[in-house]
């Protein structure tokens, strides 16, 4: 009886029927174009066919290898954050009714989706303060972007469009490659070097008829915290230009949302709202706008609504609209090509949310923001190690600048020799900035483990400065 493969539909029958189709006698006239100095002459060493329960226990012997990024011994973050995700929320979001990174299209027959996503829209509209979410973005990164193509949509005859000087490196990037091709022009504004402030002076000379809108950071990509939000805000809008604000929603539960200070179009990232960090991705971003007409029309991606029949008893449905896709009717006139949102991860948020809710909000703001501080504090002790070193006011992130010839790199492999991963290194994205790394702290790490990172900070800097 001829030997069939559990996995491969190949008999010979079949492959003498499909070298026939193609005017071929055997396998070697298939392959006779390979040279023969390239023709393998014996059999490969391949090891013998594994039972099930083998294959799992060598995969598990792997595996062990690797060290867990969420045994709260990481402070790598720079936007991506290592939170605690309660049970429920991947329980929920890995029902079958949500295993989908797709929209529904035929709305009539997806109720349920629909209204999921609809939730997570009003649950962030109400954190955020803003009037108005889509059901999701790719990341902040393409939330930025589209931000900033969006000012330019609504302000039209404005091509110009200003960001921080400490803006997200990797953000700037993806905001220079989607803006370029339209012409868009991106600045940098100036900041103070001490506090990482943005210069209201610089702001202002910068503001003309040609700048659509304005990007601000709130905490900043370098952690402090942007107590100007009201005066920048006025500047920005008595020069007609738009104010797009960055935040990290999570810091919501202590600060002001940007809807207080008269923010027009919010991003940020979705990943902190239950979504684990694996290796980056998939992330997920977060957009809203203000209930103005002109910007709603202008809105990347996609918008949840709600209706009702028009006749008593009235019952409710849920529809996409305001959807002018390029696959739809809109074609080159689509506000974006947002041709999949990241519907699992909202769904993720939306459950994190709900779980949470406003007291447990604010109570995971408030530890974070004690740890973070604490452990701020407690590096700024060590003699040659400055924390933060730039900015007054944190919350989560912050940088840490080593002196006395002690490298960044250093102290990374140093923290690496004691499993423990340390922050960013900055010194290449940020020269001014010197030796300096980008912490982060957050709800899972504990007074235990974040002592013993100040120690080992310590030990590496005194040996450090003392062999320079």
């Amino acid at each position: 009886m001829e030997y069939k493969h559990p996995w491969i539909p190949m008999t010979k029958a079949t492959e003498k029927e499909m070298l026939k189709s193609i005017g071929k006698k055997n396998l070697d006239e298939l392959f006779s174009n390979i040279p023969e100095k390239f023709m393998l002459k014996h059999d490969l060493n391949i090891p013998r066919s594994h039972s099930e329960i083998e294959v799992t226990r060598r995969i598990q012997e792997l595996a062990g290898k690797n060290k867990p990024a969420n045994n709260g011994r990481t402070f790598l973050g720079a936007g991506i954050g290592m939170h605690y995700v309660p049970a429920i929320v991947p329980a929920l979001a890995s029902r079958s009714e949500f295993l989908t990174s797709y929209t529904s299209y035929q709305a009539e027959v997806s109720q349920g989706m629909l209204q999921t996503l609809f939730e997570y829209q009003s649950l962030l509209a109400e954190i955020l303060e803003i009037d108005i979410v889509n059901s999701s973005m790719y990341d902040m990164a393409t939330a930025v972007a589209e931000a900033a193509r969006m000012t330019v949509r609504v302000k039209k005859k404005r091509s110009k469009f200003l960001v921080p000087g400490t803006i997200n490196p990797e953000h700037y990037n993806v905001l220079y490659t989607y803006t370029e091709p339209a012409d868009i022009e991106i600045e940098r504004i100036e900041y103070d070097m001490k506090t990482g402030l943005m210069s209201l002076h610089d702001l202002r000379s910068k503001l003309d008829d040609k700048v659509a809108g304005v990007y601000i950071e709130n905490p900043s990509y370098l952690g402090f915290i942007e107590p100007q939000v009201d005066e920048i805000s006025k500047i920005v809008h008595d020069n007609d230009s738009l104010l797009v604000a960055g935040v990290d929603i999570l810091s919501l539960g202590l600060m002001r949302p940007p809807g207080d200070y008269e923010t027009d179009i919010v991003v940020a990232e979705g990943q902190h709202l239950g979504s684990p960090m694996t290796f980056g991705g998939p992330l997920l971003g977060v957009f809203g706008c203000i209930n103005e007409r002109k910007l709603i029309y202008q809105m990347p991606g996609r918008l949840v609504g709600m209706t009702r029949t028009k006749a008593e008893p009235y019952e409710n449905g849920f529809v996409l609209t305001l959807s002018p896709r390029e696959q739809h009717i809109r074609r080159e006139k689509a506000t974006s090509n947002i041709c999949s949102n990241q519907a699992l991860a909202a769904v993720t948020a939306a459950i994190y949310m709900s779980t949470l809710g406003p007291t447990g909000l604010k109570q995971l703001g408030e530890t974070i923001g004690y740890k973070a501080n604490y452990t701020a504090r407690m590096l700024d002790r060590i003699m040659g190690v400055q924390a933060p070193a730039i900015g007054q006011s944190i919350w989560k992130e912050f940088v840490v600048q080593f002196k006395n010839g002690v490298s960044a790199k250093q102290v990374h492999e140093g923290l690496l020799e004691s499993d423990l991963h340390g922050g960013r290194i900055l010194t290449d994205e940020f020269p001014s900035l010197g030796e300096s790394m980008l912490f982060c702290v957050t709800e899972v790490h504990s007074k235990e483990t974040i002592d013993e990172l100040v120690q080992t900070v310590e030990e590496i800097v005194t040996v450090g400065g003392a062999n320079c």
